[in-house]
């Protein structure tokens, strides 16, 4: 049987190529009896395969049990497996077939298989190898020919390396693996999925059919679907019900999307501002450029203190080569750069004017001297950096100096200062 007769078959949308490949295999191992074992992400749809498997194969005639491991408690599920006799653990009134049992001549799908208790695990794999069982409280050795289908969300490599599931066991059951692809990777078979469901739902509740409009399938292409199909089906079930609308637009679809984040989709950010350039685009760098601002003043508020620590050493170097040279040198005058790569260890350099031509002498390796244009202009460049942040902080705050202050990391002191300094009115 070809692919797409399989997908009619058993109502399997899509034509993403992981998908055709799961059930291609399928297909192929489904004529043998080898154990086949399923590997995908909670709701991407694993319980089609083993039906694919059990129908396409020998035993189609025969029973297919679908178990959820992960659904009996630890307590009572080698009951359930194997069965019981009567009065093997309290409440055991009569006795009873498990599914390995009732399952002979089909197939047995394990759903959630890493979710077994180790003890169990160790009967399973007793089945699998010699197709034998004992039930709970029995000491009789029963035969089944059971054909075993599992499935797993776990990555079943870890679980072995952490003692969670036997080694054996999972090479046992991974004669050949299944890898089913998560939702977000399909691409276009999303919007395929919601049209189906839609439709569903519409037939079901007596409605029209809703339809996605191009910035919704967008929207519904790019976004993560951390629940698969089960949550675009369980999405389209609500807009169904509830939207009055029948085309539903972006912004409709992503109220039904709570951990919906744009900056996590750049490309649909592109294409919803295509028409609105300077609005929505400019309210995305907003934050970043307040943080950028943040950082700015935060250097500028270091550099100060920096200035103020260098200028008190500068005092005393300047004291001392007044006592070497005699000679009166104006603080005024007195260019200091700091090492940038040696903060403790501050760079004088006197300057003295002669004849309208500035000499320098050199009080270090001239390779540490920063130039003095270069840092008035980084410094100039700061201070309008830091008037910008304490503006935004204001109109963002109402004019509240309190809460302004607090925003910036500042004093409300300082921050009144700063308004004197840049002569601003707020």
């Amino acid at each position: 049987m070809d692919i797409q007769s399989i997908k009619q078959r058993f109502g399997i949308i899509g034509n993403n190529q992981e998908l055709n490949r799961a059930l291609d295999i399928a297909a192929q191992v489904a004529p043998t009896d080898i154990s086949v074992l399923v590997i995908g992400e909670s709701g991407v749809g694993k319980e089609h395969i083993p039906q694919v498997v059990h129908a396409l194969s020998s035993r189609k005639h025969g029973p297919y049990i679908a178990v959820n491991c992960g659904a009996i408690p630890e307590g009572t599920i080698d009951s359930e497996l194997f069965g019981h006799e009567k009065g093997s653990f309290t409440g055991a009134n009569e006795m009873r077939k498990g599914y390995f049992e009732v399952a002979d001549h089909g197939t047995i799908f394990l759903d959630e298989v890493a979710e077994l208790p180790l003890s169990t695990q160790v009967r399973l794999l007793r089945v699998l190898e010699s197709k034998e069982f004992m039930k709970v409280g029995s000491s009789k050795v029963q035969k089944t020919d059971v054909r075993v289908v599992a499935a797993t969300n776990v990555n079943m490599t870890k679980a072995v390396k952490e003692g969670k599931f036997r080694e054996d066991l999972f090479y046992r059951l991974n004669t050949v693996q299944i890898n089913i692809p998560p939702l977000r990777e399909r691409g276009n078979d999303i919007v395929l999925l919601f049209r189906k469901f839609a439709i569903d739902f519409a037939e079901r509740y007596n409605m029209p059919v809703i339809k996605l409009s191009t910035e919704a399938q967008e929207i519904a292409i790019h976004y993560h679907w951390p629940g698969n199909v089960r949550q675009l089906r369980n999405v389209t079930e609500q807009i169904s019900i509830i939207e009055q609308q029948r085309e539903i637009s972006g912004e409709i679809i992503k109220k039904y999307l709570p951990d919906y984040l744009e900056e996590k989709h750049p490309a649909i950010v592109k294409a919803t501002n295509n028409n609105n350039i300077g609005s929505s685009t400019q309210e995305d760098f907003t934050s970043d450029r307040e943080i950028i601002y943040k950082v700015l003043f935060d250097i500028k508020t270091d550099i100060a203190n920096l200035r103020k620590e260098i200028h008190d050493l500068t005092n005393g170097a300047i004291n001392q080569t007044n006592k070497n040279t005699h000679e009166t040198i104006n603080i005024e005058e007195v260019q200091y750069t700091p090492d940038i790569m040696t903060i403790n260890r501050p760079i004088v350099t006197p300057v003295h004017k002669e004849s309208g031509v500035i000499h320098k002498t050199d009080l270090s390796n001239k390779s540490n001297i920063i130039d003095t244009e270069e840092f008035t202009e980084d410094n100039l460049s700061l201070m309008d950096s830091e008037y910008q942040l304490i503006q935004k902080a204001l109109e963002k705050h109402e004019g509240k100096r309190k809460a302004a202050a607090k925003e910036l990391g500042i004093s409300e002191r300082t921050l009144y200062r700063k308004l004197k300094e840049y002569n601003i009115s707020k």
